[in-house]
């Protein structure tokens, strides 16, 4: 058996893959465990999922103060549901205010036209999936790590895991369509020359397959799926 680890950037699997769709009630654990790795390597054992994300922000969130309850509702869910197996890791998200070109189309971008913004970014996510990967890697916590994200800031820490940690294998997952989207997002070739193996797609049927159930029993109340998921 082959002690695996999978590592989910949420973000990018929501922005990717999850958003617009009607599978974002997704469990993971059956998703990696039963869609995608069984297939892909039957000896592997499953030991841990580490979900890496940030608290919405109602401001800013497109249904406000019913998108937080619906993180919230998510991640009781999947904490539930997979008690011991899946973690989630949070970051966090700071608003500022800067100075950005305006866009004008055939335009290049010039300082000369400049509109002040609100800059949104979420913090900590990627460093936080790329410090638990290689401390894992190093301390021999598992023997495959699966990484879901297409983002390349992750390229220096799989290339670091495969100099340091040469016994350990790097399997990667695209949360792309197996089709390619009108938003030509395609797989990131800095990532995939990295990994022992590359899924370069989730599919809408294995998304549909590991759904959660509608009301998840908890300690408390059940976490229940969101009205406008």
């Amino acid at each position: 058996m082959t002690r695996t680890t999978v590592y989910i950037d949420g973000y990018n699997l929501y922005y990717s893959r999850l958003k617009g769709t009607p599978y974002k009630w997704q469990d993971v654990a059956a998703l990696f465990r039963d869609r995608i790795l069984l297939p892909q390597d039957p000896g592997a054992e499953l030991v841990a999922i580490k979900f890496f994300t940030a608290p919405v922000k109602a401001s800013y969130a497109r249904h406000g103060e019913a998108s937080v309850r619906a993180q919230t509702q998510y991640h009781r869910a999947l904490l539930a549901m997979s008690p011991g197996l899946v973690q989630i890791i949070n970051g966090f998200h700071i608003f500022e205010p800067a100075s950005l070109p305006s866009y004008q189309a055939d335009t290049d971008p010039r300082k000369s036209n400049m509109s002040r913004v609100w800059m949104i970014e979420e913090k900590q996510t990627d460093v936080n999936l790329a410090l638990h990967a290689y401390r894992d890697a190093v301390r021999g916590a598992c023997e495959q790590l699966v990484i879901c994200s297409n983002d390349s800031d992750l390229e220096p820490a799989l290339r670091m895991i495969r100099g340091d940690v040469p016994g350990a294998r790097i399997g990667l997952v695209m949360p792309l369509r197996d089709k390619a989207p009108a938003d030509g997002k395609v797989p990131n070739k800095r990532l995939t020359a990295l990994a022992h193996w590359v899924r370069h797609y989730i599919r809408d049927d294995e998304l549909a397959r590991s759904q959660l159930p509608q009301n998840v029993p908890t300690k408390k109340k059940p976490a229940s799926k969101p009205s406008h998921w």
